[in-house]
C-alpha cells in the first residue's frame, strides 16, 4: 500500500493553467525525481501557495496522493533566486536549464544527483557572468551524470548531444543562445 502523504525539496519546472483556479506543476523533486502536482485554487488572488509555486523556484512542499495526480497541501520556499529574476538573461538562461531537466529525464525516476546540479548551477547563476560558459558546463555535467556521455571526454557540441538524446528540439535553447552570443 503507498503512503497517502509525502514530503520532499523540489524545484518548479514548468507551470500549466488548469481548470479556473488551478495549476499544473512539473516538480523535479529531491526524493521523487520528477513529478507533475496539482495546485488547486493557485490562480485565485487570495491564494497563500501563489507565491511560493514560480518556475525555478527550490521549495520544500507536502503533497497527498490523488486519484488521478498528487495534489500539493503546503509549501515553503527554499529559494526564489530572486538575483536572477532581476536579468533577462539570467532568467531564459534558468528556464533554459529547467527545459532541459524536463525532456532528459522521466517522471518518477529518482536522479538525487541532477536534482543537486540543478540546484547548484541556479545558485551559480545568480553571480554569474559568463553565462554562456555555464550553459554549457551544466549541459556537460547533466549529460555526464546520467550516462549519455563519457567521464573524461570533451564534449564539443553540447547542443547537437543533447537533441539526439531527447529526439526533439528544446524551445528555449533558441532564444538562450541568441541571448548569449
Amino acid at each position: 500500500m503507498k503512503i497517502r502523504t509525502y514530503s520532499s525539496e523540489g524545484i518548479i519546472l514548468a507551470r500549466k493553467n488548469y481548470s479556473e483556479a488551478d495549476r499544473i506543476l512539473t516538480c523535479f523533486s529531491k526524493s521523487y525525481g520528477k513529478i507533475s502536482l496539482l495546485a488547486k485554487g493557485i490562480r485565485k488572488l487570495k491564494s497563500k501557495k501563489r507565491g511560493h509555486l514560480e518556475v525555478f523556484s527550490h521549495i520544500k512542499f507536502s503533497a497527498s496522493r490523488g486519484h488521478g495526480m498528487d495534489i500539493i497541501t503546503e509549501v515553503e520556499t527554499i529559494n526564489t533566486f530572486s538575483k536572477i529574476r532581476t536579468n533577462l538573461n539570467k532568467i531564459s538562461l534558468a528556464y533554459y536549464f529547467c527545459e532541459v531537466i524536463t525532456k532528459i529525464t522521466r517522471e518518477d525516476e529518482i536522479h538525487n544527483n541532477v536534482f543537486n546540479l540543478l540546484t547548484v548551477f541556479l545558485c551559480r547563476l545568480e553571480n554569474e557572468t559568463k553565462l554562456k560558459k555555464l550553459r554549457h558546463e551544466f549541459l556537460y555535467e547533466l549529460l555526464k551524470e546520467l550516462g549519455y556521455w563519457p567521464e573524461n571526454k570533451k564534449l564539443i557540441d553540447a547542443d547537437m548531444v543533447l537533441e539526439e538524446v531527447v529526439e526533439r528540439q528544446i524551445n528555449s535553447f533558441r532564444v538562450g543562445k541568441k541571448i548569449l552570443q
